[in-house]
């Protein structure tokens, strides 16, 4: 698989483009600057975008993307509850996922973790090694939970059941740098 990283916008969040060995490439949280996405994928066939949450610095180029690409767009349905949180009509949806599903986009696999807290229909997606936790997760922290639809008492569940995952996963988060599980239960915090 071939990774990169697009540190985009305002709120300075990481659009992630995986890509498998054949050029079948998955979007996760595209949130700014829908070109520039769309360049860096260049030569690749973009099967989905990913969505970790509903928050606007996360989704601000989806329409765009699916527009040019024609391909799907995957969101938890506990994310309904954000309007408030969108600036502009910058997002439609054409499939829910839920716990335990699992998305394919060419070879790869994506393991949907419902992690709510930071909002109700947050989640992570694992695939292989790889763990892009949106604002659930951060390196040294978490995701804030004082919005409207934030809730503390999920976050701290979710924390507990990403520190219960037994393999040392790579974390790839909406904002900041990449850690990994391991480095996460030894230092920070919120993830005890």
């Amino acid at each position: 698989m071939k990774l990169k990283t697009l540190t985009l916008g305002a709120y300075q969040t990481n659009t992630y483009l995986l890509a498998d060995e054949e050029g079948n490439c998955a979007i996760i949280d595209p949130g700014y600057e829908p070109q520039t996405i769309l360049n860096a994928a260049k030569g690749l066939k973009i099967g989905a975008i990913l969505l970790t949450h509903g928050h606007f610095d996360h989704i601000g180029a989806v329409r765009a993307i699916a527009e040019a690409t024609g391909c799907k767009v995957y969101i938890h349905a506990g994310e309904a509850a954000l309007p408030m949180m969108m600036t502009r009509e910058c997002i439609y949806f054409t499939d829910n996922y839920a716990d335990g599903d699992e998305i394919s986009v060419g070879t790869m696999r994506f393991a949907v973790l419902h992690t709510p807290g930071h909002t109700p229909g947050s989640v992570c997606l694992k695939c292989g090694k790889l763990l892009f936790s949106g604002d659930t997760l951060f390196q040294g922290s978490c995701g804030r939970t004082d919005f409207p639809a934030s809730n503390p008492i999920d976050m701290r569940k979710s924390l507990d059941r990403l520190a219960q995952i037994p393999e040392d996963l790579t974390v790839y988060s909406g904002h900041g740098a990449k850690t990994t599980l391991e480095i996460e239960r030894r230092t920070n915090p919120f993830f005890r």
